[in-house]
């Protein structure tokens, strides 16, 4: 099954490595795509619990959902996310 989650403080190409990176880690989830102008990622999953992992991951990294709390700390998290993206590119 394929679904999108709109998430938070996604900036740039560095966050959306991050991002790409972070959730290849999960088993069951491919598919991959980070749209950086709508804050959009998308994913194939196989069952919901992994999809609900994907959404933990992004929270854990910096980038709630957008029904999700956007904490100072959410934002230091995807700061950090982003610049080693950047550097990992």
């Amino acid at each position: 099954m394929k679904t999108s989650i709109l998430v938070q403080n996604l900036k740039c190409g560095g966050c959306a490595n991050t991002i790409t990176t972070k959730l290849s880690e999960i088993k069951n989830i491919s598919d991959i795509n980070i749209d950086v102008e709508e804050s959009k990622v998308s994913f194939s999953y196989t069952n919901e619990t992994d999809a609900f992992a994907v959404k933990d991951k992004l929270k854990a990294i910096g980038y709630p959902s957008i029904d999700d709390d956007n904490s100072i700390v959410s934002k230091a998290k995807s700061f950090v996310s982003c610049a080693t993206g950047k550097l990992s590119k």
